[in-house]
């Protein structure tokens, strides 16, 4: 049901069209002329104007100009007997959604109004889901350690120097990049990511700076990179540990010089951005052995952040796994859906080795299945159900001695013996396939 606001001059037709609505299950209310309506607009809420154009004193295009003042939510579908096509572009200019022309059958009214609703219902559900997926919103918490690394990212957000995000794959640190660019001098320029491990070097390396036609197989005309892209604002480089070493280097020489020559061409060009990457890889361990610029490490390493893993912060768990079911039932068009007790208790006792972006995955897939109004246990996937080891915390409990990265290497190779296909593998872990089989290429996993 939608409140519509009805104005004409007409008392038979504001009468009729009342009734036609009042069937459609609207409440209405009615205004004689634009004054009135303006009163009326001032008193109560409302989804939806339709009204008649030429009235005396505040006529139809200056009360549609008024109500996008006063309520820029409320739709206006505009009628009129004097239908011409300048007076329709000049009403949908001023930000009309419709314009109908008397006589007009009740059906094609209605169909207008109920496209206008449709409309109007979409852009709440879309700002309540930006709402929702804001920064603000998922990187609220009640964990000391990363309440300290969000204080450090807000006050380094105000400056201009490279920051470098470390954690574990799916901590949110994409999230925390665009927090950082959105909290900065720079928030009103473009925040463009660059994923450095879906790409080819050759191709990776003209998203980063550019190529002029010719420059390989493909390449047909000249293309600006996504450094000149976001000029003036921020650039975030997502797994900057997978960078081949040819672009380490030019890399490094942007950082130092904020210079650059497109792919097969020879003219410097200079933009101002400024850099946030992220990694879950240890970039220092891999720095000392080789497999890293240790220069460039040191350049990107000005501020470094780690995000604490989910089964980490315990405390955050249940307020964000509310608040991720709330934007999903949003954009799923199922907000009746609730999780029965069993289904809660058993994701919040899961140690989610994957993250936030493994509970997004399992909440996604559980509301897509479930077959009424209730996410039970059967909806869940079958890694969350599993019995937690002794101990009861249900984390892992790899060897002491063991690096990191020999547990997430112990961990995919788990995974992928337990997985039918590359794809499986790469949603359970929370990871692209790209990334996943250069894990496997990297450490020779079968």
């Amino acid at each position: 049901m939608a409140a519509v606001l009805v104005v004409d001059d007409e008392r038979n037709i504001r009468e009729h069209l009342r009734t036609f609505l009042r069937g459609l299950g609207h409440d209405v209310t009615l205004a004689a002329d634009g004054g009135e309506a303006l009163e009326l607009l001032s008193r109560h809420p409302v989804d939806l104007v339709l009204s008649d154009v030429r009235m005396a004193g505040v006529d139809g295009m200056a009360l549609l100009r008024e109500v996008k003042r006063r309520r820029p939510d409320a739709l206006i579908v505009l009628m009129t007997a004097y239908g011409t096509i300048a007076g329709a572009v000049e009403a949908m200019r001023e930000g009309a959604y419709d314009y109908v022309v008397k006589p007009f059958g009740l059906d094609e009214l209605g169909l207008s109004i109920d496209r206008a609703l449709e409309v109007q219902r979409l852009r709440r559900e879309n700002r309540a889901l930006r709402e929702a997926a804001s920064p603000a919103a998922l990187l609220a918490s009640r964990n000391p350690a990363m309440r300290r690394v969000l204080d450090t990212a807000r006050r380094a957000a105000a400056s201009d120097v490279t920051v470098l995000l470390g954690g574990e794959s799916g901590t949110g640190k994409n999230v925390l990049a665009q927090a950082i660019h959105d909290w900065s001098p720079r928030a009103a320029r473009p925040f463009v990511t660059i994923a450095c491990t879906t790409l080819t070097e050759e191709l990776l390396a003209s998203e980063l700076f550019g190529h002029v036609k010719g420059a390989f197989t493909g390449a047909w005309k000249d293309k600006p990179g996504r450094l000149e892209a976001a000029a003036g604002g921020t650039v975030f480089l997502d797994e900057v540990g997978e960078l081949p070493p040819e672009l380490q280097a030019k890399l490094l020489r942007f950082l130092e010089e904020h210079r650059f020559e497109p792919v097969g061409g020879s003219d410097t060009r200079t933009v101002d951005v400024r850099i946030v990457a992220a990694t879950n890889r240890d970039l220092a361990a891999e720095a000392a052995a080789g497999r890293f610029r240790r220069d460039l490490f040191f350049r990107l390493n000005v501020i470094a952040l780690r995000l604490p893993a989910l089964r980490e912060r315990r405390e955050d768990l249940e307020p964000l796994l509310d608040h991720l079911m709330s934007s999903l039932l949003a954009r799923r068009g199922r907000r009746g859906l609730r999780l029965a007790p069993d289904a809660r208790a058993a994701l919040l006792a899961y140690s989610w080795p994957g993250n936030v972006r493994e509970l997004v995955n399992a909440l996604e897939r559980a509301i897509v299945l479930a077959r009424d109004e209730v996410v039970r246990t059967e909806d869940l996937p079958d890694a969350v159900l599993a019995p937690a080891p002794a101990g009861g915390t249900g984390a892992p409990a790899p060897d002491a001695l063991a690096s990191l990265e020999d547990v997430e290497r112990r961990h995919v190779q788990a995974v992928l013996a337990e997985s039918a296909t590359l794809e499986e593998a790469a949603a359970r872990l929370g990871i692209n396939v790209t990334t996943l089989w250069r894990k496997r290429r990297r450490w020779n996993l079968d």
